[in-house]
């Protein structure tokens, strides 16, 4: 069986590395730059939790 397809030509395997390059520095820019912008932003010192001044009622209190 013959096929109407030809071998590809260098340009069409030059535009191939070009387009696997472009996508692979997409791919990392969309892995990194979210925890990049995220680590930019937070705060230096994680904010520690504090109990409030006033007690807190349980779930499990059955008080009208």
């Amino acid at each position: 069986m013959e096929s109407d397809s030809h071998p590809p030509s260098a340009s069409s395997h030059a535009s191939d590395w070009f387009a696997n390059f472009v996508g692979t520095v997409i791919a990392l820019m969309t892995l990194t730059l979210p925890l990049l912008t995220i680590a930019h932003y937070s705060p230096s010192q994680g904010a520690t939790w504090q109990s409030p001044p006033y007690p807190i009622q349980g779930l499990t209190n059955n008080q009208p």
